[in-house]
């Protein structure tokens, strides 16, 4: 009887420890993950901006860019985990960009910029570092 409940108080005790090791496990990743950065707003409004067909852009998704609404690569130092949008125009057009990085239709405005929670909240302002 003794074999037997030292068997299943063994049982019990590795049970214990594997779970509390997964609990452990599963708060050091909660711990150090990181919810994706969110952009800044550049701007309120959409940039106007002539296309050349057949070439590459690289349109900011982070907000950080000071070549606005195109990527410096301030994405590299101000908002790790954004990257930008790279496109190619079919044709020679003139389009607005979306300035305020939350269109639903990246990387064209949709009108996102008229809704609330961006109205309401202050423009990003560059920064000398």
């Amino acid at each position: 009887m003794n074999t037997l409940t030292a068997k299943v108080d063994h049982k019990w005790i590795s049970f214990t420890l594997r779970r509390s090791w997964m609990a452990t496990m599963v708060a050091s990743k909660a711990h150090f993950s990181t919810i994706p950065p969110q952009p800044v707003i550049p701007s309120k409004k959409p940039f106007k901006v002539d296309l050349v067909g057949g070439k590459r852009y690289s349109w900011c998704t982070c907000g950080h860019s000071k070549k606005q609404p195109f990527c410096d690569g301030s994405h590299k130092s101000k908002a790790q985990g954004l990257s930008p949008l790279r496109f190619l125009p079919e044709k020679d057009a003139t389009v607005w960009l979306c300035g305020c990085k939350y269109t639903s239709n990246p990387p064209y405005c949709d009108g996102t910029h008229k809704q609330d929670f961006i109205q309401s909240a202050p423009l990003h302002t560059h920064t000398n570092s």
